[in-house]
């Protein structure tokens, strides 16, 4: 039997959000983020784009001195999800769901993640999801975030928070979080 994979994201607030990651459905998309994630990767970076009733998104982006600075690029990987010819991922985005960002292009997902904050149908089988919140608590701090009042600061960032928020570090593990 395989393992399973969970992860704990713990916030700069202290709020905590636990996840199943399956590799079964995106194996190079998980293994992309464990890695990352084990590598200290995410530490310190901040939720940068916020949008009420749809996703929170993080993984590209901190502060130094006040300023905001790109994280180093890391690779791209293939895109796991049915547009791009992959079939095993039949991950729906839900509430809670964790998804990889991606450009226009279909393999150009690197590092930046995002957690829906509510039923978003539209990317099921664009985006590759590749795990779920395990319990109420993570979603509800999803929605507190997705709640967050948020400005354009130009450069592309419309969606910006006016509160930041990071993440302090990702636990990966194979028993689940609580």
């Amino acid at each position: 039997m395989d393992k399973k994979i969970y992860a704990q994201i713990t916030l700069t607030t202290g709020d905590k959000i636990n996840l199943e990651l399956f590799a079964k459905k995106a194996p190079i998309t998980v293994a992309n983020f464990v890695s990352l994630a084990k590598q200290g990767y995410y530490e310190n970076t901040i939720f940068h784009r916020i949008i009420k009733d749809f996703m929170i998104q993080t993984g590209g982006y901190y502060l130094k001195d006040e300023y905001l600075e790109a994280l180093p690029n890391v690779d791209e990987i293939q895109g796991e999800f049915f547009e791009n010819g992959f079939t095993k991922n039949d991950i729906k985005h839900d509430l809670g769901v964790i998804s990889m960002a991606r450009k226009s292009d279909f393999n150009s997902a690197s590092s930046q993640f995002f957690l829906c904050s509510a039923r978003s149908e539209h990317l099921d089988g664009s985006y590759a999801a590749f795990g779920k919140t395990t319990d109420t608590k993570s979603n509800e701090v999803i929605l507190k975030i997705s709640n967050y009042q948020t400005y354009n600061i130009g450069y592309g960032f419309t969606d910006f928070p006016c509160e930041i928020i990071g993440i302090s570090k990702i636990r990966i593990g194979e028993d689940r979080y609580e």
